[in-house]
């Protein structure tokens, strides 16, 4: 409906059920302060099409002449997955202006690259969600362990071959992740390797930890690994009465709020900093998703993830 609009759908039947008490057009138009052309209209569509005739009607053309044929748009859509280039560079090759390559392209939903599946050229299709706990987003970010007294990035190169490493690592420290694709509220802890008894321990203590803030999840989605394609994680999804689906191979895209999150993870906490130890990097784990959480201001949101779940504990915090 037009935002100027004097009329709704329910003001254009009371407007005709006054006519069709005895009211004259002139004088219905006039209590609702509406022209008597403009009564006329809805008059004309109530006697035609019953109350069908009162819903609001697209404004398109039937037919656009001047509209880009449809060979040169196959053809700015083509080049545009094949090639990776911009509005100026397509105009100059398909002869078309620059502005009628940007509205082909957002017609099609290539107009921004990062909506672009890298390999294949082809929009990546957003899930939307409605409402916390509808599908949460589940992965695992495997890190590499800080040393006593420093990793690389402290001691430099040298420094870790002298040091207590010496040729051979510690080894690897897995974090576990669920995601809410609609608040964005996160909880991750250590879990130990991505195998079935870690992924469904996890899975038992993520949706406790939910429900503690009032969100009852009802679908999750994960990736291929081998922990969540085992019987003991489908039966355990069919128990607590969840949905478990599982992105396309290779497809990371798929699972891109959880994955956006593990870089955020990294920036913010993991690599935010030179650490002297391990413990010193898991202890501040609970700091950083609290700030996360409840403070720290998301751009796809417009505000931290607390503020999008009701009645959260230590929202105000």
């Amino acid at each position: 409906m037009h935002r100027n609009a004097p009329l709704t759908v329910e003001g254009r039947r009371r407007l005709c059920e006054r006519i069709e008490a005895g009211w004259t057009v002139a004088a219905a138009a006039e209590s609702m302060n509406i022209s008597r052309q403009c009564a006329h209209k809805w008059w004309r569509r109530y006697r035609d099409e019953g109350l069908a005739g009162l819903e609001d009607r697209s404004s398109r053309p039937r037919s656009c002449p001047h509209q880009t044929p449809a060979r040169v748009e196959r053809r700015i859509v083509a080049l545009r997955q094949s090639r990776r280039l911009g509005p100026a560079r397509l105009a100059g090759i398909v002869g078309v202006p620059a502005s009628t390559v940007h509205r082909v392209l957002v017609r099609h939903g290539l107009n921004r690259l990062a909506w672009m599946d890298r390999p294949t050229g082809r929009p990546v299709r957003r899930i939307e969600t409605t409402r916390c706990g509808e599908l949460v987003h589940i992965d695992v970010k495997k890190l590499a362990r800080v040393p006593p007294g420093g990793g690389h990035k402290k001691l430099g190169r040298a420094g870790t071959r002298n040091g207590s490493m010496g040729k051979k690592g510690l080894g690897y420290t897995h974090i576990h992740t669920a995601i809410d694709a609609y608040s964005r509220l996160a909880y991750s802890e250590f879990a130990g390797p991505e195998n079935t008894a870690n992924c469904v321990a996890f899975l038992e203590r993520a949706v406790a930890w939910f429900a503690e803030q009032g969100i009852t999840i009802e679908r999750i989605l994960t990736d291929n690994g081998n922990g969540y394609r085992s019987i003991l994680w489908r039966q355990r999804c069919a128990e607590l009465g969840i949905t478990h689906s599982r992105t396309r191979p290779y497809r990371p895209a798929t699972n891109g709020k959880v994955e956006r999150f593990n870089r955020t993870l990294l920036d913010e906490w993991a690599y935010a900093r030179l650490w002297k130890s391990e413990a010193s990097r898991a202890r501040a784990l609970d700091r950083f998703l609290h700030r996360y959480n409840h403070h720290r201001h998301h751009t796809a949101i417009g505000g931290p993830p607390a503020s999008r779940v009701n009645n959260l504990a230590g929202h105000n915090i």
